[in-house]
């Protein structure tokens, strides 16, 4: 298995439920995956996207580290061509001295998805082929190496450690390498791809300041629930919702399942939606103990950074603590909830009971 297990949130809305509150929903999953043992908790940056709320990650970051106690938090990822190095370099500063020891710098390489976005955010496609000179950058902002601008300081920034992550497939995964950077990939539905370019990677690494060698956190859907069809269901809101995206050129927000699978769908919709249901990690606790290790055997990566996403949120929930169990994360009955503060709401790690205002969803990485 995994050496870690982790969550992705991308605060994903859902029908009948305003934005804002998937955002404090991805607050109380936050507070849900810190007593359940996970690694990290990381949110994402998504521009004009119905479906996603998630705009902001470094705010959405600080709401969640000072609603949690123990667990790691970070990005996945500020996308870094949307920024100025510096203004990220700050950003990160600011998070890492209100909750030292406990911030990660996720960073991808994306631009807005349409061109009217690109134009509100004052960038072009061609803007990602600068990210490793922005990456570059914003390490020497942090690390106080950075000469281009002799007078300037990334205050509160300079001189911390804040560990950095590469978000990324094909050139990105050298750009890591290149680095010393740990790389984050996905998803599990391309085993051979991922599997290549990890090879890739570990084969170009180059021992930095930053890392001595080589770390890989493979991402995807993972669902767990009491049997293959419940768990495949967990899968069925997201499926719909990125075959809607291909057929109508808009990502909306989540549906019930049983909603979903009484459409009576085109050909084209049901071919896509089929196909964004199958392979996906999910089943029952053995069987998705069972698949792990094979991921694991595989890629040899030493953290999963789980990324499911649906509407139901009492079955997230479930397939959240079912996961943390199977991989021994889990706290044992009768654990206390901790010295975490923030939203208010109680939760219970045994998989069934979620008091407070709990919905949201976790999602692919960008």
């Amino acid at each position: 298995m995994f050496r870690e297990l982790s969550i992705l949130d991308r605060s994903r809305t859902r029908e009948g439920h305003p934005p804002a509150r998937a955002l404090r929903d991805t607050v109380e999953l936050a507070r849900a995956a810190d007593r359940l043992g996970y690694h990290r908790f990381w949110v994402s940056e998504h521009h004009s996207v119905p479906g996603v709320a998630g705009s902001a990650p470094t705010v959405l970051a600080a709401a969640v580290a000072g609603a949690t106690g123990r667990i790691r938090v970070g990005t996945g990822g500020v996308m870094l061509p949307n920024h100025q190095p510096l203004v990220v370099a700050e950003q990160f500063g600011v998070l890492e001295s209100l909750f030292p020891g406990r911030i990660d710098m996720g960073l991808g390489r994306s631009v807005g998805f349409t061109g009217g976005i690109r134009r509100a955010l004052g960038r072009d496609t061609a803007d990602a082929d600068w990210f490793e000179e922005q990456l570059a950058e914003l390490l020497g902002w942090i690390d106080g190496t950075q000469r281009a601008h002799p007078e300037v300081h990334a205050r509160p920034a300079e001189g911390l450690r804040i560990p950095a992550y590469v978000l990324a497939t094909g050139e990105g995964a050298g750009i890591a390498a290149r680095a010393g950077l740990p790389l984050v990939v996905g998803d599990l539905r391309a085993r051979g791809r991922i599997t290549e370019i990890i090879e890739g990677y570990r084969a170009a690494f180059r021992p930095s300041a930053w890392g001595a060698e080589p770390y890989v956190v493979v991402s995807g859907t993972v669902a767990v629930a009491a049997t293959e069809e419940e768990a495949r269901r967990i899968l069925v809101p997201e499926a719909w919702s990125l075959a809607y995206s291909r057929t109508r050129g808009s990502f909306p927000p989540l549906r019930p399942a049983e909603e979903i699978e009484a459409l009576a769908m085109t050909a084209k919709e049901r071919e896509l939606y089929e196909g964004a249901l199958a392979g996906h990690v999910h089943g029952s606790e053995e069987q998705v103990a069972a698949e792990l290790e094979r991921v694991a055997e595989a890629t040899r990566a030493d953290e999963l950074l789980v990324t499911t996403s649906t509407y139901d949120r009492t079955a997230l929930l479930d397939s959240f603590g079912r996961l943390a169990r199977l991989a021994g994360i889990a706290p044992g009955p009768g654990a206390g909830a901790g010295e975490a503060g923030g939203v208010d709401g109680a939760v219970t790690v045994d998989g069934a009971v979620w008091a407070g205002e709990a919905a949201g969803a976790a999602g692919a990485l960008n």
